[in-house]
């Protein structure tokens, strides 16, 4: 059994996963901004709030993470204009959670990481951080998810040393709020393509770009 953290876990891909490693019988814990999920195993955490990291740092019980999934995201431009639109502090709220988030999470959880030994990181990231697929708009949710893919990049060279593994995923264009009816996979699809990426991540595959089905994403 793994203790598992997954933030951003109420709704959409981060609750099919919680409710896939909690149905597998591991020790899942997922965050929640608003009102308190039931059943299950549940910590508020806004990862936008830095004062919120010092209240995960003492309320996570478990002594080890085994599994850390940076979930928690928003996409606050879509259908914004280019004249006009993208106004300062959604540029501000978004890397606050899509990026400045990730990292304090990740920062905040070292400790427990490093006490499961072979702690691993899975960062939700998206096809629309590609510098090489770039169709335009949506600017700041595309620059926001390039640069948490950047850093997810360099935390899998600074931890490699230390047998914490790090992998970058693109969920597949899902399903959910975010993504719409018209999106091209169900959240199954997406958890169990996932799930399954997790638990093949290792030090010899610390770093890629993967998508949910284990396709090399182009960066």
């Amino acid at each position: 059994m793994n203790n598992v953290l997954i933030t951003g876990a109420t709704r959409g891909i981060g609750r099919a996963l919680f409710d896939g490693y909690a149905a597998r019988g591991d020790a899942v814990c997922g965050t929640y901004r608003g009102s308190q999920p039931e059943g299950g195993d549940w910590m508020q955490l806004d990862v936008s709030e830095a004062g919120a990291f010092d209240r995960l740092a003492a309320n996570y019980a478990a002594d080890t993470v085994d599994l850390l999934v940076c979930n928690a995201g928003v996409y606050h431009d879509k259908g914004q204009a280019l004249d006009g639109g993208y106004p300062a502090p959604m540029w501000a709220d978004s890397f606050a959670t899509n990026v400045t988030g990730v990292f304090l999470t990740i920062q905040t959880l070292l400790p427990k990481l490093r006490a499961a030994k072979a702690g691993k990181i899975a960062i939700i990231s998206s096809q629309m951080a590609s510098s090489e697929l770039a169709p335009g708009g949506s600017y700041i949710y595309r620059a926001s998810k390039s640069a948490v893919l950047n850093l997810g990049r360099n935390l899998a060279s600074d931890l490699a040393s230390e047998g914490i593994a790090v992998g970058i995923y693109h969920p597949g264009w899902v399903q959910t709020d975010m993504g719409g009816d018209a999106a091209a996979i169900t959240v199954d699809q997406s958890r169990d393509g996932l799930m399954a990426r997790f638990d093949a991540l290792g030090i010899g595959s610390t770093g890629e770009f993967l998508t949910y089905d284990g396709s090399p994403h182009p960066f």
